[in-house]
Order: C-alpha cells, then structure tokens, then sequence
C-alpha cells in the first residue's frame, strides 16, 4: 500500500482533503494531509522564502516515511512537490499534479497566471494588512474555487481561507532535470476548473509531459465535488 502526502494550495490548509483522505485510508493507504507552515492552523512566521520553508517541510516528511511516497499537489501545491522532489527524489516514488501549476524551471506562479488573466482568482484576490499576504473576497472566490460543490460546502471551504504569501506565487521555480525530473510525474486534470483552465493545464503538460494523463469533470477542488472519482485516480496511480 501506497503513502499519500496530499499538499493544499493557495490560501488553503490541509482540511480541504477532509472527504478525500478517509477514502484513501479505506482502501487500505496510508495518508498524511498536513497544514503547510504559516498555513491552515499552522499560525508559524514565516521568512521570505515560503517556497523554499513549504518545501523542506514536505521533503521532511518523505523522507521520514518508511517507502518512497506519492506527493499529490494541488493548484500552488504543485509548486511545493516540484520543488521537494527537487530536494530529495529519492524520497519519492510519484509526482501527481492535481489541476497544479506544473512549472518549467525559472517560471513562477504569476509567469503562467500572467498569460492567461481572463482565467482564476485575480479578480478576487485583495491585499491585507499584512502586505507580504494576499487574501480573496470570499463571494468572488465561490464560483472560481467551488463551482460544482454543494453551498454547503463551498461556503465551509470559503470560510477557512486564510491569506496566501505573496512570495510564494511570483518566486521562480528552482528544479533540475537530473533530480525533479528524474521523478514519475502525473497529471489530474479537472475539466470544468475555473481557477486554472483545462487550456492552461494542458499548455503545461504540453512543456512538461506526464506520463499519466486522467480527466476528472470537476471543478478545482475535486476532493469536494468529486472525492469519491478522485480517490479512485489516485488509487489507480498508487
């Protein structure tokens, strides 16, 4: 049986797999589905490398994992596994982007966002007092984030949102082809996502081939609106 470590996105925390993970669990894996620091519950300060903090962070924790594990990263959560696979892929038996950014090296978050602004939250995202964060004006994001959820679901989801670091969405990735790349990589697709489009998804397959393609009819947050579809993807790569 497989080790999932499942990496929230932006503003996120580690209760969005909440339906997901006892799924996985029931089929008999094993799940670790963590805060990233400074997020979710997760009240550390952090420095000005919130990628680089997210990803040791995760590389931490497969390498404390018996077998090599299988990251799955959400949206900006694709970052923090590109980057920890970087770190140790020895540590790691699977790369899964799940509706993720999949960046090339040197790109950052904004480079790819930047093409495409008639797509994703921009129009939501609004500044905080604090201006190294990012938060999104929760009636906006509704529809982006949680199109196809029930309202009771997107309305709990919304409601836990915390402020994002800025640096963590325009630093540029640093990955190699001898260690990121040398890791199996997979992509979720979720066709109806209104946060990062079927289009955007597969311009970066296009520049970074995965060798497991699967298509979920979700919207971007999948493990609300079609956990039990997911599960069983995820279940397939294991």
């Amino acid at each position: 049986m497989a080790t999932f470590i499942l990496v929230h996105g932006a503003w996120h925390g580690g209760w969005c797999w909440e339906r997901l993970t006892p799924l996985l669990t029931g089929a008999g894996h094993q799940v670790l589905a963590p805060d990233l620091p400074g997020m979710g519950a997760d009240n550390r300060e952090l420095g000005a490398d919130p990628l680089g903090e997210w990803a040791d962070f995760v590389a931490g924790l497969a390498t404390g994992a018996e077998e090599p594990v299988i990251l799955v990263g959400h949206s900006r959560g694709g970052l923090v596994i590109s980057e920890a696979a970087e770190r140790v892929p020895q540590g790691i038996a699977r790369l899964v982007y799940l509706t993720a950014f999949l960046l090339q090296p040197g790109q950052s978050l904004a480079d790819v966002a930047g093409r495409h602004p008639e797509v994703g939250p921009g129009p939501a995202i609004r500044p905080t007092e604090d201006p190294s964060r990012l938060t999104v004006d929760l009636e906006m994001a509704l529809p982006i984030f949680y199109g196809l959820c029930s309202e009771q679901d997107a309305r709990a989801a919304a409601a836990r949102l915390t402020p994002e670091p800025l640096a963590a969405l325009v630093k540029p990735l640093a990955v190699s082809a001898e260690r990121f790349g040398r890791v199996p990589r997979a992509y979720i697709e979720c066709t109806q996502d209104r946060a990062i489009s079927l289009d955007m998804q597969r311009e970066m397959q296009a520049a970074l081939p995965c060798e497991t393609v699967i298509a979920l009819d979700a919207d971007h947050s999948p493990f609300y609106s079609a956990a039990p579809e997911l599960a069983r993807a995820l279940v397939d790569l294991a």
